[in-house]
């Protein structure tokens, strides 16, 4: 057996020991140029490093193993890896018998052109990607301000309460912004009508129950049902706001009268100025976007 490693920031061959123990399996480090090249992909990273390589491991289709060695673990948590040694026991598990692989939905963003051009003109400027796949979840609204301002932290810093730390700065300079969330009629896919239009503090759009270091934010949210669950907070005043962020932890939250939260397999996101789309802690695009989910996109080795 043939195993690529893809080694994240702060990882490096030692955290490969404990994987190595089983004889007869070929190590490759780096990204495999074609599935013939491997049989598995072990990533060792965080939701910021699984995020980056996405694309290209779906377009290989093989079997990935993610071992939480990140600053932020959510789809390793998601997927019940929470420590190393998680990671490790399904290893082994797989090498015995490769019988503990199943899929997990992604979502995509694709960004639009606006009437004036300035989201397709963004995306070309920082060469983005026509569509871009996540894992955990895509937003717009405070959300995206807290991670820009939580990846300027020390990576130490983040893993240990980076957006909760971040949230007061965010909040500082944040106010509600006009969005409309599109939703494809029944009857013709490819026609949408607005759902909701209206101030919003953030929507996130989400494949996993956790996000941002473990907020609930989505506690319904399953990876293989073909859907993601949305979460829309409509206008509130900074101190509501506050204490609504420690809520989303224990996903209470969904109680409050300006949360909206319900399923779609597809949407599009509008708002009235360009405003940045961050998914899985990482910058995409600006609005307007096409967000969708990605039915069973991923092969994952679970324990």
């Amino acid at each position: 057996m043939r195993a690529a490693a893809i080694l994240g920031l702060g990882s490096s061959l030692r955290d490969l020991k404990p994987f190595q123990t089983e004889a007869g399996i070929e190590w490759i480090i780096g990204l495999p140029a074609e599935p013939a090249a491997a049989d598995v992909v072990l990533i060792f990273g965080g939701d910021g490093t699984i995020h980056r390589h996405l694309t290209p491991i779906v377009k290989l289709g093989l079997p990935v193993l993610i071992v939480p060695a990140g600053s932020g673990n959510d789809f390793a948590r998601a997927l019940g890896l929470r420590k190393v040694k998680d990671s490790v026991a399904a290893w082994r598990q797989f090498v015995r018998n490769r019988g503990n692989v199943k899929t997990s939905d992604l979502g995509t963003i694709t960004p639009l052109q606006s009437s004036d051009g300035s989201a397709l003109r963004d995306a070309l400027q920082r060469s983005a990607p026509d569509l871009r796949y996540f894992s955990c979840a895509a937003g717009c609204g405070l959300d995206t301000e807290i991670a820009r301002l939580a990846n300027r932290l020390p990576r130490w810093l983040r893993a240990r309460g980076g957006y909760a730390l971040s949230l007061p700065a965010a909040l500082a300079g944040f106010g509600a912004f006009p969005a409309k969330v599109l939703l494809p009629q029944p009857a013709s896919p490819n026609e949408f009508v607005i759902h909701r239009s209206e101030p919003s503090v953030l929507v996130v759009c989400a494949n996993t129950p956790v996000y941002g270091g473990g907020m609930r934010v989505a506690p319904q949210a399953r990876m293989d049902d073909g859907k993601l669950d949305i979460c829309h907070v409509t206008d509130l005043n900074r101190f509501k706001l506050f204490c609504l962020f420690p809520t989303v932890y224990f996903g209470r939250h969904l109680a409050m009268h300006a949360v909206e939260y319900y399923q779609a397999a597809r949407l599009r996101l509008e708002t009235e100025m360009p405003r940045e789309v961050y998914a899985d802690g990482e910058y995409v695009c600006q609005t307007p976007v096409e967000i969708e989910v990605a039915p069973a996109a991923l092969r994952v080795i679970v324990p």
